[in-house]
């Protein structure tokens, strides 16, 4: 099925030169005349498009979620910032990205979302895993989760597939850091941490730092192995 592209047109009617290029066949419509282009329309047939610069895109939002159930709907904004997209995802919107991103990235976005996705940059990933790592830190074991936690070995579980750094990389990574402060705390190149963490992502099944951080929260894999010591 053709994904129809909506970019409701700011008030003073500007549309990201980008965003064209990336969807040629896009529409731009105003937001007064989008509920008449959504009629017979699906969450899976149309991806609709809104822009920060435009102070109503929040009434836009909301009038988008009334009209069509599960609509999928990415916020692009000139000057990303990690507050305003984790308000824009607790709202609903299904990707947050910046409006003059390359054609490709921002046809990136489109895929990811298009297939029930989430899309967010790079500081706000970050931002969310380390919120996430911290409220489940925070989590009391139930019972039963103790119970497995205390049975399993330290080297049990997801840990007994990665070697020594791969496991030191996922861990310093799950707990928020960046690939330079893993670096930093590791002794070792950017690239080296990029390296393990791939290797990371393929062995665990993972797509990101997002879904690692919860891979790793299951209470009976929670205990990596020792730390071992650093020399720089």
């Amino acid at each position: 099925m053709n994904v129809v592209h909506f970019f409701i047109q700011p008030t003073d009617g500007t549309c990201p030169q980008r965003w064209r290029e990336a969807f040629p066949d896009g529409q731009v419509v105003s937001a007064s005349a989008l509920p008449e282009r959504l009629l017979g329309a699906t969450a899976t047939s149309c991806l609709l498009w809104l822009n920060s610069a435009d102070a109503l895109w929040p009434v836009h939002l909301r009038q988008i979620q009334q009209r069509l159930l599960g609509a999928r709907v990415v916020l692009l904004s000139g000057m990303p910032d990690p507050q305003e997209g984790l308000a824009a995802l607790n709202d609903g919107v299904r990707g947050y990205a910046h409006a003059y991103a390359v054609p490709a990235l921002l046809q990136e976005v489109a895929l990811v979302v298009g297939h029930g996705g989430l899309w967010v940059g790079p500081d706000l990933l970050q931002r969310l895993v380390s919120s996430t790592h911290a409220a489940l830190m925070r989590r009391p074991p139930s019972p039963l989760t103790q119970g497995v936690a205390a049975a399993a070995d330290s080297t049990s579980g997801v840990w007994s597939a990665l070697s020594a750094r791969e496991a030191e990389v996922a861990r310093s990574v799950s707990q928020g850091r960046s690939n330079r402060e893993v670096a930093d705390q590791l002794f070792i190149s950017e690239r080296t941490v990029k390296a393990h963490l791939g290797a990371v992502f393929e062995k665990l099944g993972v797509r990101d730092r997002l879904q690692l951080v919860l891979r790793l929260s299951d209470t009976a894999d929670a205990a990596p192995p020792p730390q071992t010591e650093t020399q720089p």
